[in-house]
């Protein structure tokens, strides 16, 4: 059975492979094979992965785990962080902060030739870093090779002025081979959905738990908007602090149902 890829790819559907993103994403283990055979049962030849996507989420809401969906669309969570970069800027900085970086956010410098402004400043054992953020709102969209380059040409202008030693590229979706290649030659440090092996930005989101808020079914679009827009990134930032919902004017019992649902995936 073929299955066809975001970017047009078609590969030899993979029982296994579904299996294990299943288990990954932190699914109740009583799921995990009912899940696959709900899946088995509708695939068809050159069936959309989107559409295998959407048929473990269907799976999942009916099931005796329903917040369970919210673990398992993670990728999409990410890309719901949208439509502008900021939220998705705030989310890195969380991550960086929790591997030890002090960050500072929107900076806006000074180079030899222009003024930029720079996602992320970080700073840890007294070297100081340029972080470029690349968001992508939609799933098989790769960071080309130009975003390499124009992050290093930036990276050249201020690094003196502002004493930076280390640039950084970090996207929520994959890298090309020659945007790859091009940034190793640069001596710049890559972060992508899936690289390096260890320690990609999904390892580095699962290390942590830092589901963002996205992945919450208990939120509707312009609630998630909002909280956004308030700087609350995180679902455990809900758990430690449930007074961050009341930007939304919500009843008790929805407030409830929504920590309720943040516990489950930070647990």
């Amino acid at each position: 059975m073929i299955v066809v890829k975001a970017t047009g790819e078609k590969e030899q559907f993979d029982e296994e492979k579904l299996r294990l993103s299943i288990q990954r994403a932190g699914i109740p283990k009583d799921l995990w094979e009912n899940a696959v055979n709900h899946v088995k049962s509708t695939l068809y030849d050159n069936i959309p992965t989107g559409e295998i996507y959407k048929h473990i989420i269907e799976f999942l809401e009916n099931s005796p785990h329903p917040f369970s969906r919210a673990k398992y669309s993670l990728k999409q969570a990410i890309m719901d962080l949208g439509p502008t970069g900021y939220p998705f800027e705030d989310y890195v900085s969380e991550i960086l902060k929790l591997e030890g970086y002090e960050t500072l956010v929107r900076q806006i410098l000074q180079g030899k030739c222009i003024t930029h402004e720079i996602d992320i400043v970080t700073q840890k054992n007294n070297v100081n870093a340029m972080v470029e953020c690349k968001f992508h709102n939609s799933p098989g969209i790769h960071s080309q090779v130009h975003v390499s380059l124009y992050t290093k040409a930036r990276f050249d202008d201020i690094k003196e002025k502002h004493n930076l030693e280390d640039v950084w590229l970090i996207t929520n979706t994959k890298i090309t081979f020659d945007a790859l290649n091009y940034a190793i030659c640069a001596s710049m440090k890559v972060i992508s959905w899936d690289y390096p092996e260890k320690g990609s930005f999904r390892d580095l989101i699962e290390k942590y738990k830092l589901h963002p808020i996205t992945v919450l079914t208990t939120l509707s679009r312009n609630q998630k908007q909002l909280l956004l827009g308030n700087h609350v990134v995180l679902a455990k930032d809900i758990c430690k602090n449930p007074s961050s919902l009341d930007v939304l004017g919500l009843p008790d019992d929805k407030k409830n149902a929504i920590v309720s649902e943040c516990q489950f995936v930070y647990g």
